[in-house]
């Protein structure tokens, strides 16, 4: 499949479908809109997947990972062979997106986009390589065109076959050391915002790694050839391999009326590529958790998404977004499960102190 034929698949939502499930939300056996942000949850699952029954059935995370040139301004408080490090550790289990995932439920499903290393050969790592890390940003460009839309295809392959084995959601994971410096760099080439706007701490640099930071980003986009109106070229100068195959997924789910939950600043900076190449793509998208970074507020308003938390988080891997799958689960459980009014003979309030409530 090639990009076009992949965005070609994306249609809108179904507004009738989200139409009918607030009917039944409006019946259920509580006052309307009572149960806020879980039955506005529940409308968007209806029209994402057109189902009479909702659910989440078999979640995956997708944590994809891959290295940046850009670490090498030293952007990061941890070294780049912490990359390949975590990739090890997601793959025995032990790092907090798997603990997360396996109390939601959810698989996890490890990629090495572009790891600056040789990883060996795992049962459960899957092999999408571009190449050992993206060039440095700072002074040309982190990728080739080419290689933006190889990594968004093998993204987009990667969860087209997860959802032929029955996957039911889709949430977005990243790991790789500097590409909280590239979501910085893209966040403000595609919305404009200033490198100071939009770069936060990462990792937990200090006051002078931050300073270095926003430098780095502002030479980044001093140096890029930014084209407004072509995502794609955007991601290619100052984007990450990782965050390509990031934007697949969001492309492959909303082919494919599979909901998407976007995780932290990173994850978000892949979901507004997405949406900028397809603009039908945001539809398909909820929010998990409010990231800490700087950046992620704006990211937010991008997309017109609100989110569902805010712990305090910045770790990326997917963790805010397993945290979320519940939330979805809850809201599905009272859509399924609740008694109608008629069904339970518990009167409703008249329409008149309907209307006076809503407004």
């Amino acid at each position: 499949m090639n990009m076009e034929e992949l965005v070609s698949r994306i249609q809108p939502v179904d507004a009738a479908a989200a139409e009918k499930a607030q009917q039944r939300l409006d019946r259920l056996t509580k006052p309307q809109g009572s149960l806020g942000r879980l039955e506005a949850l529940a409308r968007w699952l209806a029209s994402v997947t057109n189902a009479e029954r909702l659910s989440i059935e078999r979640p995956v995370v997708f944590t994809f990972a891959a290295d940046h040139g850009v670490a090498a301004e030293g952007v990061s408080a941890y070294p780049q062979e912490v990359t390949a490090q975590m990739v090890l550790n997601f793959l025995a289990g032990g790092a907090a997106i798997n603990a997360l995932a396996r109390q939601a439920g959810a698989d996890v499903v490890v990629a090495d986009f572009g790891v600056a290393a040789d990883l060996p050969p795992a049962p459960d790592l899957i092999d999408a390589k571009i190449a050992r890390g993206t060039a440095n940003m700072a002074i040309g460009p982190a990728m080739s065109r080419e290689q933006a839309v190889r990594a968004i295809l093998k993204g987009a392959g990667i969860a087209l076959d997860r959802k032929e084995r029955g996957a039911g959601l889709f949430a977005l994971g990243e790991m790789g050391i500097g590409n909280s410096t590239a979501a910085s760099a893209l966040t403000a080439a595609l919305t404009g915002a200033s490198p100071e706007e939009v770069t936060g701490r990462g990792t937990g640099i200090d006051a002078e790694g931050l300073k270095r930071k926003v430098d780095t980003v502002r030479r980044a986009l001093a140096v890029a050839t930014l084209a407004p109106h072509d995502p794609i070229a955007i991601l290619a100068q100052v984007g990450g391999f990782e965050i390509a195959g990031l934007v697949g997924v969001v492309l492959a789910g909303a082919a494919t009326r599979t909901p998407v939950v976007v995780d932290g600043f990173i994850a978000s900076a892949a979901a507004l590529v997405a949406c900028r190449i397809s603009p039908r793509a945001a539809d398909y998208l909820t929010a998990s958790h409010m990231s800490v970074e700087r950046g992620h507020q704006r990211l937010m308003r991008e997309l017109g998404l609100t989110v569902l938390f805010d712990f305090g988080m910045r770790l990326g891997e997917g963790t805010g977004a397993a945290l979320a799958i519940p939330i979805l689960r809850a809201s599905c459980a009272v859509y399924n499960e609740m008694a109608t009014f008629a069904q339970a003979g518990v009167s409703e309030c008249s329409d008149r102190q309907v209307e006076e409530v809503k407004s």
